[in-house]
């Protein structure tokens, strides 16, 4: 605990995903008081064509309860 999991576009090559991963990691370490050996993170790359209908309508759009930073566009 904690586990967080970043959705991006794919184009992203390994050093920048674990550059990524160890950032976010730091951060919620850092701020939650938790052991960086208790974090972890997956990045998960989703096509653009598919963005909406996989991220977007599901993980944004009518989450307000858990969505801490929206993003700054719509469809």
């Amino acid at each position: 605990m904690p586990h967080a999991i970043i959705k991006l576009w794919p184009g992203r090559n390994d050093e920048q995903k674990e550059l990524i991963a160890k950032k976010i990691a730091e951060v919620v370490a850092e701020t939650t008081g938790a052991e960086d050996k208790s974090v972890s993170v997956s990045i998960v790359e989703v096509e653009k064509e598919q963005w909406k209908e996989e991220v977007y309508d599901k993980d944004i759009v009518g989450q307000e309860e858990v969505l801490y930073k929206a993003p700054g566009y719509k469809y």
